[in-house]
């Protein structure tokens, strides 16, 4: 296991943020790590994300940004940054009924649901991990050598092709309710298409809430 690890500049983001990310592919201790996160052991603080559901950096990102705006104006709605992140990831809390008008979800449901669908799993196979280190503790060298003697995997580099190359497209479209869009089904270049279904999911988290 490769313990290097990558420091992600955001622009607006307070400079006391350090944010670090990692991709781990074909993890062999999902369960041990989905435990220290049900125990609360703070050791373990990440974002565990599934890579499955994650489409590209823009997609994962968009959360971690949302995420840390959301701490640095003490607002947020889950314990913290971690699991906000995680939080983030789920689309839009307005449903539609039969009568096609909207209805408002509580906030806790969904959260619950989020950690669900979107957190590591004991099922996991691939884990991305994001960790939100303020005024520079832990340190980068830290956290590098504690996700390296904990996580079971091979670490690769976490960009736009390894991610898309781990999401699993099924959930994607049912998660973000992606199914039935015709125009969608219909374009044949497979980038395009990616780059679509980029757009569609960061416009479902960006509806979340309002």
């Amino acid at each position: 296991m490769s313990s290097e690890i990558e420091v992600v500049q955001l622009d607006h983001i307070p400079s006391r943020h350090v944010i670090h990310l990692a991709l781990f592919q074909d993890v062999g201790n999902a369960e041990f790590l989905h435990k220290q996160l049900l125990s609360r052991n703070a050791d373990f603080e990440y974002a565990f994300v599934d890579a499955s559901v994650i489409v590209s950096r823009l997609h994962l990102l968009s959360a971690v940004f949302k995420a840390v705006t959301s701490a640095s104006n003490d607002v947020l709605k889950t314990p913290n940054v971690h699991s906000e992140i995680v939080a983030n990831l789920a689309a839009s809390n307005n449903v539609r009924n039969h009568a096609h008008s909207v209805i408002q979800m509580t906030d806790a449901p969904q959260i619950a649901e989020a950690y669900r669908r979107y957190g590591v799993s004991t099922a996991t196979k691939n884990l991305v991990a994001v960790k939100v280190a303020e005024n520079g503790s832990p340190s980068t060298e830290q956290i590098a050598e504690h996700l390296a003697k904990n996580v079971e995997g091979t670490q690769v580099p976490a960009t736009d092709e390894k991610l898309a190359s781990t999401a699993d497209m099924s959930k994607v479209f049912k998660y973000y309710k992606l199914n039935g869009l015709n125009w969608l089904d219909k374009i044949k270049d497979h980038s395009a298409k990616q780059k679509e279904v980029e757009m569609l999911v960061v416009g479902a988290m960006a509806l979340r809430g309002l």
